[in-house]
């Protein structure tokens, strides 16, 4: 697997679209880097981009975009609501695939170097790339902003980790550091006031607020350092601000570990938080990029909440995190440019389930050899499983029905999971033959040559006849679904419930036929013996299955 990591770096400019595109020109001049977002706030007056590829590729793109943001941003005029150091504020890696915290740092350290030596700009780590405990936190490096730099930066305790301790007043200074992915988001308050909304910002922060006495001063441990009351919400960072630009105040949130406070737990309890304090919620906004993950979670949180199940699809559940969380109030929220893995995602590698259906009918009837039988076993097998799912849904909005609603929630919610499983395999079943097509073209005049031509076609072989073993797989669990519905799901649905079982059961088949003609050209006899005997197994299953719910529709007509 390829190293991948991704940087989302701060630049002090959000109002200038010239300007914010000569920097991500230079970072689009780097080979193996894809730019994914750039998101400018005029009130901010910054813009927050983020881009991955390759460790080297992505350093060396970070380093372009330092440096030209030096060249063309003027600190010393810099005016906007968030805290900034420099002009690149911050410059955080996060490890995405094939690397870990460790090397990532280590990345960071070394840009963090070149900046310095190279640029003549002073560097501070962060996070995981500072050695130093007590200089980690971004908060505690980037307090007293740009304006208290001149002082700080002289002090022997702020001596940057790299370049010259020596003031820069056009450019500042620079963070560069390793973290977890981060998420920024804002939720919006019906006030103008930035002193109330900072009151929610530290109710619901972790670091809280200092524990002041009756005459309101501020009260010291026996040390003598201040006695502080955290606040509700682990892993968050926050401060309440007001956004000219919108016209409200925000409280400005950044979430360290989606895991531990999930986007939707953090809305509830700002919403939760204002209220105490007669305020309410009117919507929010995502700065950046957001892990679909955490979006899934909170369209399941939010149906909850109304009762509903939580097996509709990964489009639907997405509609209902942007409806709930209010992400719409300023600015279409766009999916597509804001969740991190669609903008990964390789279109080649779904191509087929992007087709509409008479392109998908057009494409199979044509006289190229895929897609097959494999494909098209996949796709009835996704279609029996939509079935079911459908069939739980609407028993779980059926009147009279309420205290079900958790239990064909659930049902739903693995009727989705296996149709999307089995949609993912109508490419993988088309692709596994082309890798076939591409092994068989391999040349073999040497023995050399023969040999990994022959090892190649094996191996395509086997991943040829591992594929639509996973569609049987999938469509057999299925059927327990379609019978389950067919036995006690809407009793108005129960013919759609047959009709899922009928798909499920010729997808067992249609796919067991693949797997065979496959595993016949295994030269690995007891693997090939493997597949065929443990297919028939699951064959015989899906039969019995099929004809218990047919007979239970049957018995319902």
């Amino acid at each position: 697997m390829n190293q991948l990591i991704e940087c989302v770096p701060n630049f002090s400019e959000g109002r200038d679209p010239a300007i914010i595109k000569r920097i991500t020109d230079e970072i689009e001049s780097v080979e193996g880097v894809r730019l994914l977002n750039a998101d400018p706030g005029k009130a901010t007056n910054r813009t927050v981009v983020t881009f991955v590829g390759l460790p080297a590729a992505v350093t060396e793109a970070a380093f372009r975009a330092i440096r030209k943001a030096g060249e063309l941003i003027d600190l010393s005029r810099h005016k906007g609501e968030h805290p900034r150091l420099g002009a690149t504020d911050v410059c955080p890696l996060t490890p995405i695939a094939g690397i870990s915290m460790e090397e990532t740092a280590a990345h960071a350290r070394s840009l963090a170097e070149r900046v310095g030596r190279e640029l003549a700009l002073p560097v501070y780590l962060y996070e995981y790339a500072q050695p130093n405990p007590a200089r980690r936190n971004l908060a505690v490096i980037r307090a007293g902003e740009y304006e208290g730099l001149a002082k700080k930066i002289r002090q022997p305790k702020w001596k940057p980790d790299f370049g010259p301790a020596a003031f820069d007043a056009r450019r500042g200074a620079t963070v560069i550091g390793a973290r977890d992915f981060l998420v920024a988001y804002n939720v919006n308050l019906n006030t103008t006031s930035t002193r109330r909304a900072n009151a929610v910002a530290f109710d619901v922060r972790e670091a809280g607020r200092p524990k002041k006495d009756a005459q309101g001063r501020a009260v010291r441990d026996a040390q003598g350092q201040p006695v502080t009351l955290p606040g509700s919400l682990k892993c968050v960072k926050a401060i309440g601000w007001f956004i000219e630009e919108y016209g409200v105040a925000q409280v400005s949130m950044n979430l360290t570990n989606l895991p531990v406070t999930p986007l939707h737990v953090a809305f509830d309890e700002v919403c939760r938080k204002a209220e105490q304090r007669g305020l309410r919620v009117t919507g929010s906004e995502l700065i950046g990029l957001i892990p679909l993950q955490a979006m899934l979670d909170a369209g399941r949180h939010f149906l909850r909440k109304q009762r509903r199940s939580v097996g509709v699809s990964e489009k639907e559940l997405i509609k209902i995190a942007v409806r709930s969380l209010g992400l719409n109030e300023f600015a279409p929220f766009k999916p597509e440019e804001r969740i991190i893995e669609y903008l990964l995602r390789d279109p080649a590698k779904a191509r087929l389930v992007r087709l509409d259906l008479r392109a998908f009918a057009d494409e199979t009837a044509s006289e190229s050899p895929a897609p097959g039988g494999g494909s098209v076993a996949a796709y009835v097998g996704a279609l029996g499983a939509a079935l079911g799912a459908m069939v739980a849904n609407l028993s779980a909005h059926k009147a009279g029905w309420d205290g079900r609603w958790e239990e064909f929630s659930q049902q739903a919610a693995q009727g989705q999971r296996l149709k999307d499983a089995l949609l993912a395999l109508v490419d993988e079943d088309t692709a596994a033959f082309q890798c076939i097509m591409a092994a068989c073209a391999l040349p073999r005049g040497s023995e050399t040559e023969k040999a990994a031509r022959t090892a190649a076609i094996q191996q395509a072989t086997r991943g040829a006849t591992e594929v639509p073993f996973r569609v049987m797989q999938l469509c057999a669990d299925a059927l327990p679904l379609a019978l389950a519905m067919a036995e006690h799901g809407n009793p108005n649905s129960v013919s759609d419930a047959g009709v899922g079982a009928l798909c499920a059961r010729a997808a067992v088949q249609g796919a067991y036929l693949n797997v065979r003609i496959n595993a016949k050209g295994l030269a690995d006899r007891p693997l090939a013996e493997k597949f065929v005997r443990e297919g028939a197994a699951i064959e015989q299953r899906a039969l019995a299955l099929e004809q218990k719910a047919l007979a239970a529709v049957y018995a319902a007509l």
